[in-house]
């Protein structure tokens, strides 16, 4: 769910946020039971306008309905949320973001006990059937129950919820501190592919959450897998809704990158690396042999990382895979095909 923040059944506020958390929570209820309302719900948010006040709106329906919440203290990132989802072993997981959509929106996100974002994908997609790797077709069976779940609620009268306060007072509101964090980067830190780097200590790079909620964390894991010279763009680091210095913060678009290289030019760094607000895109700028920025797209930075990943990869196993999407570069594939290693495709986006 996406929209501009705002009144009225088709704007982002705090009827439809209790709404659609009534649909979720009735459909938990119905298909968990207890088990389900135990196990919980796991909940983080952005920096955008209204993010804190619709979590906080969405813990206290579920805590209004018996179920269990784990709220974060402050801001994270998409990827830490779900990943919370699957270390705290809840029944789902909300993330309040409109991820890298302009500021006058927000959204919501629905993940379910896996950590996979909820999503209801068609059958086929311009005639072309997409399949996991374990050769069975893509469908997402709590997709379409909680959208009829969240239909069939009043978005005035339907809605339970309680007080933050009572909330606590009964342990139906939990707040996640600082620990998992540290779980998270630790997770992160293990799928570093080289540890080693030589040049890791000299080696300068910029960073930028254009506003958002990837700075910490991606500062502090550069810097403990020793990488020193972490340069961060202090008119963005400091998380914003407003945007102030980048309207459109998608790091796709070339622009956000005028003050990371600007900082770059200065404290001599050939790396600059941005996310947008919610920390699960991000997008790169490579100062080339002739001095002049290059900003690799999507399918170049994927093809960079498949075939480094597979040149440092020794120990192949026989059933090594490579997934892509439907609309990722085919260069993908022959790289793979060469080294010998299976590909599938899905839908595009990290979800599927």
């Amino acid at each position: 769910m996406r929209g501009i923040r705002g009144v009225g059944r088709n704007r982002m506020n705090k009827y439809n946020i209790r709404k659609a958390t009534q649909g979720l929570a009735n459909y938990i209820i119905e298909h968990t039971g207890e088990l389900g309302k135990e196990k919980g719900v796991a909940i983080a948010y952005d920096c955008r306008i209204d993010s804190l006040e619709n979590a906080i709106n969405t813990a206290t329906t579920l805590a209004g309905n018996g179920i269990k919440v784990y709220l974060f203290k402050s801001l994270r990132t998409t990827p830490e949320l779900s990943f919370a989802v699957r270390k705290l072993k809840t029944q789902a997981g909300i993330m309040i973001t409109a991820s890298h959509n302009p500021k006058e929106y927000n959204g919501y996100k629905v993940y379910w006990e896996d950590g996979a974002q909820i999503v209801d994908p068609p059958k086929e997609y311009n005639g072309y059937k997409v399949y996991w790797e374990d050769g069975a077709q893509i469908v997402d069976p709590q997709a379409k129950g909680i959208v009829d779940a969240v239909k069939a609620v009043d978005i005035f009268t339907g809605a339970k919820y309680i007080s933050e306060k009572e909330a606590i007072e009964k342990n139906l509101l939990v707040y996640i501190d600082e620990s998992m964090d540290t779980k998270y980067l630790e997770a992160v830190k293990k799928n570093v592919i080289n540890k080693f780097v030589p040049t890791r200590k000299e080696f300068k790079i910029v960073i930028s959450p254009l506003h958002g909620t990837a700075g910490r964390p991606v500062k502090r894991v550069l810097e403990e897998i020793e990488f020193e010279n972490v340069f961060v763009v202090p008119e963005q680091f400091e998380p914003n809704g407003e945007f102030p210095t980048c309207a459109y913060a998608n790091p796709e678009d070339t622009s956000v990158f005028k003050l990371s290289t600007e900082l770059a030019d200065k404290v001599g760094a050939k790396l600059c690396i941005t996310n947008d607000p919610d920390g699960d895109r991000v997008g790169i700028a490579i100062l080339d042999e002739e001095n002049k920025w290059f900003y690799p797209n999507g399918n170049q930075i994927g093809v960079l990382i498949a075939d480094y990943i597979i040149r440092s990869k020794q120990d192949l196993a026989k059933n090594a895979t490579m997934i892509s999407t439907i609309v990722s570069t085919p260069l993908l594939d022959t790289i793979a095909k060469r080294n010998g290693v299976k590909t599938f495709r899905t839908l595009t986006g990290f979800k599927y």
